[in-house]
């Protein structure tokens, strides 16, 4: 049976009819002879107002149902006559479905996202949480359909793995052998018979596929154990890598472009009522920065040209410029916010500061990179064109200390009808944080994994 839900009932025009909605008590005030109950769902920031008049059946009893309380309301919807809300819910019967006594810790009032994260198993009944989770759940739908429109496989990549697609070395091992051999590991004994870890991306594998498929991409979890408590790290975290094949390093960048304007046009438009919510409470003008950045053009910059610019600021940076080192958050921003003023990608990178799977450019110095800078945060995707020549991905390999035997699978793609192919990245909860201006990234993220954290 279909439910009422509270935000199709507050768009309503079939007036007066008798519903059944059920939901949590969000606020309750009452007075002599009539008393207003605030319900919520869940399905939209707004909530229901019923009306409880004086003659419901144990009116008295009802007026104490506290905050956080569970209950189903059977009764007229009509017309409001009061400011704020078009429709209201005039109640025949109330029951109290699972009652929260004082202690229940949201009452109505501003709450810091910092203790909200000390009661995390709560957080999706406030405001704020609620908004993000639909517009996690929202934009989850839309990174499929955006794929699924273009013709894209969708591909499930191991959790479990053999191989570090980054070279970090930040990698949770997985593994059934007992702590006393943890020193001196022998993985010939262990579940898999060699080492694995849980994955850092689904790249590697997912490059496999588009050898076959031509395009495809993954979504799914990916996992560092990086000791980093920053408000941008996690140890859990979702991943976007899509990877063409026949492709360059400008027809990555174009993905990249149209999908991140896609993103940005998508919430915009089906998530109005939340993001009209976040412009409100969390970043004042957060609706017009989307737009603008969705609605620019989207420069192109050499790595050399930035650096360039970098050195030639008036202003001081905390980090050094040079040429041959990684750009830091404090240069892609400047990059973006004052040389450019909008989106930009910067591609051709040196060669030592990048992956080896990264093709190797004609000069011998840079390899076929990109990231996407946007302004406020600066990157918010990175990818490259990959390296489908054997000979120089074995170099590479062996340069970067990566013993080419433990990657025959992936060689063995260059080795039988390689084509050029590349793809790129975007971290799920980067982008949930961008679109909705929440700035910690475990406010963006259910069930957040971080050092010393793991309560769920």
């Amino acid at each position: 049976m279909k439910r009422n839900r509270v935000i199709d009932l507050l768009k309503s025009d079939a007036l007066p009819q008798s519903i059944k909605v059920s939901g949590w008590v969000r606020s309750l005030r009452a007075g002599k002879d009539v008393a207003f109950m605030a319900l919520s769902d869940g399905s939209s920031a707004a909530t229901l107002q019923v009306v409880m008049e004086g003659s419901l059946p144990a009116f008295e009893e009802l007026c104490k149902t506290g905050t956080g309380s569970a209950v189903t309301v059977c009764g007229v919807l009509r017309e409001s006559p009061a400011k704020g809300q078009s429709v209201e819910l005039l109640a025949e019967k109330i029951e109290v479905t699972g009652a929260a006594d004082d202690s229940y810790p949201l009452q109505k009032k501003r709450h810091s996202f910092e203790f909200l994260r000390t009661i995390a198993h709560l957080r999706p009944r406030t405001n704020t949480f609620g908004a993000v989770f639909r517009l996690r759940s929202s934009l989850a739908h839309a990174v499929h359909r955006f794929f699924e429109e273009r013709g894209f496989l969708y591909v499930h990549t191991p959790i479990i793995t053999a191989s570090d697609c980054e070279g970090a070395g930040e990698m949770f091992r997985v593994t059934t052998l007992p702590p006393q051999l943890a020193a001196a590991p022998d993985f010939s004994r262990d579940f898999f018979g060699r080492a694995t870890s849980l994955t850092v991306s689904g790249q590697l594998e997912g490059e496999l596929f588009a050898q076959a498929f031509t395009d495809i991409y993954t979504f799914g979890p990916t996992f560092r154990a990086e000791n980093s408590n920053t408000s941008r790290h996690a140890a859990e975290f979702w991943m976007i890598e899509p990877e063409m094949a026949f492709a360059d390093l400008m027809d990555d960048a174009a993905l990249a472009e149209e999908f991140f304007r896609y993103l940005c046009h998508h919430v915009l438009g089906k998530c109005a009522e939340d993001m009209a919510f976040f412009d409100e409470h969390v970043e004042k003008g957060l609706c017009e920065r989307i737009r603008k950045v969705a609605d620019s053009s989207f420069e192109v910059m050499e790595y050399t040209e930035a650096i360039r610019h970098l050195k030639q600021a008036t202003v001081s940076f905390q980090y050094p410029v040079s040429w041959g080192l990684d750009l830091q958050s404090e240069h892609e921003r400047y990059i973006t916010e004052k040389i450019v003023g909008g989106p930009t990608f910067l591609v051709n990178y040196p060669k030592e500061i990048k992956a080896f799977y990264m093709r190797q450019n004609d000069d011998n110095k840079t390899v076929a990179a990109m990231d996407l800078l946007v302004p406020k945060v600066g990157e918010i995707i990175g990818g490259s064109q990959r390296e489908e020549r054997l000979d120089i991905l074995l170099a590479k390999m062996c340069a970067c200390g990566i013993n080419p035997d433990s990657l025959q699978w992936y060689l063995d793609t260059r080795r039988w009808g390689s084509t050029p192919h590349a793809g790129f990245g975007l971290g799920f909860e980067r982008v949930l944080m961008y679109l909705s201006g929440m700035e910690n990234i475990r406010d963006v993220i259910p069930f957040p994994r971080t050092p010393g954290h793991a309560e769920f």
